[in-house]
């Protein structure tokens, strides 16, 4: 498929021919979901803990003698019934990582690359440099490419470039190593530098 190459003030800079089998699928939900699902599981901290009756520190004298009450039979203060005691089947220290095929990651980030273009929602940029650090002047360059947040991909991205885009809380910077479902579907605008589109699809070949 074709595409247009713009330069950061929006301007025509040719043409690109994109891979019709990275970016003219037609994107599958339940894949990219998959993969978001997975890449927040291994975010997460797994640091949360309660402790059980063995931890709590609470008195292991029977409260009460264990026939003739007309109560429950109770060993000890630190049962979950009472206040204070542990918690039953208490969350502990883990890890919500779990293991996720390539051939799955791979083809989830093909799908979710397929849905930015067929939304128009892929920019391919020409060149993403500027001849000096001017955050208010890339702002506006950037505004004329799209609205809403969009996330920049690009190999080594040039120095007075990253210090002016660094500031703009609707722009965020990504080396094409670091591509992946989760950050691209965030946004609402992908752009790719047009030297690096052969590199995304070297890598998803």
């Amino acid at each position: 498929m074709k595409a247009k190459v713009v330069t950061l003030d929006a301007a025509e800079a040719g043409e690109i021919d994109l891979d019709d089998a990275i970016f003219g699928l037609e994107p599958r939900a339940d894949l990219i979901h998959r993969v978001v699902v997975w890449q927040l599981a291994k975010r997460r901290a797994g640091t949360h803990k309660t402790k059980t009756r063995g931890e709590v520190n609470r008195t292991t004298k029977k409260v009460y003698r264990q026939k003739g009450t007309g109560q429950a039979r109770h060993g000890a203060r630190s049962a979950p019934l009472f206040v204070g005691g542990g918690k039953a089947m208490a969350p502990v220290v883990r890890s919500h990582a779990y293991d996720l095929p390539k051939k799955v990651r791979t083809a989830a980030l093909k799908h979710v690359l397929s849905a930015k273009a067929k939304d128009s929602r892929l920019i391919i940029l020409d060149s993403a440099a500027v001849n000096e650090v001017k955050t208010a002047a890339l702002a506006k360059r950037l505004g004329k490419l799209g609205d809403g947040n969009v996330l920049i991909v690009d190999g080594v991205f040039d120095e007075k470039f990253a210090l002016s885009a660094r500031n703009l809380p609707k722009v965020s910077l990504l080396p094409v190593d670091g591509l992946n479902v989760y950050d691209v579907l965030r946004r609402d605008t992908l752009v790719v530098t047009k030297s690096w589109i052969k590199a995304i699809e070297e890598r998803l070949a």
